[in-house]
């Protein structure tokens, strides 16, 4: 089974004026020692996209597992190491079936019936939430909070990631309610590399 790291950061292209702050920071991050990232932008052209995720595959290297967020073609087009898609993209089934078995692939779910239905599909790993009150997506899903992450763990014994609202100050008490891997955004904006550092330390 998929092993991922405790820390699971999303670069989102809508926290960027200029795709060049977005590069930094992606290099702060892998500098503090991140091992897994997603890319995502949900407003640029595919052009700009695959241009953007192609610079991150070049800055970055080999050593740091790339995601892409909703596009099956993009993430083959940039060299990427998996793919990521909500309810709202292709089927589980759809998107291994354009990027084959060999890389990743996660979906997104936000309430235990998703997830159990998830859990059926080729899928390498799951994600639950938004856990807290989040401020990165436009329209949230309802908060499932810990009690939610908890039933989801009953739920599936493929890898969880827990996503929405997570901070240093909350990151634990998600992995103990039976998280595998935090994902987060926001939080790790303010100073990049020290943030990631303090992160992985209290995810240790």
């Amino acid at each position: 089974m998929l092993q991922l790291p405790r820390l699971y950061p999303i670069l989102d292209a809508a926290h960027f004026p200029e795709a060049a702050a977005m590069f930094a920071v992606a290099e702060e991050l892998t500098a503090a020692g991140i091992t897994l990232l997603q890319y995502r932008n949900k407003q640029g052209t595919a052009r700009q996209m695959l241009d953007q995720a192609r610079e991150l595959r070049s800055r970055l290297g080999a050593g740091v597992k790339l995601i892409m967020n909703d596009r099956a073609d993009l993430c083959l087009a940039a060299g990427y190491d998996g793919l990521h898609i909500g309810q709202d993209d292709l089927s589980p089934e759809s998107a291994r079936s354009i990027i084959g078995g060999d890389l990743w692939l996660g979906v997104s779910t936000h309430n235990p019936e998703q997830l159990a239905e998830a859990d059926k599909t080729s899928a390498d790993y799951l994600a639950i939430g938004p856990v807290l009150a989040t401020t990165s997506k436009v329209n949230p899903d309802p908060v499932v909070g810990l009690e939610g992450i908890r039933r989801a763990r009953e739920l599936t014994p493929k890898p969880l990631v827990a996503i929405g609202g997570i901070t240093r100050a909350n990151a634990r008490s998600v992995i103990e309610a039976g998280a595998d891997t935090v994902a987060v955004i926001s939080d790790l904006l303010p100073d990049p590399r020290k943030s990631a550092e303090e992160f992985l330390k209290i995810l240790r």
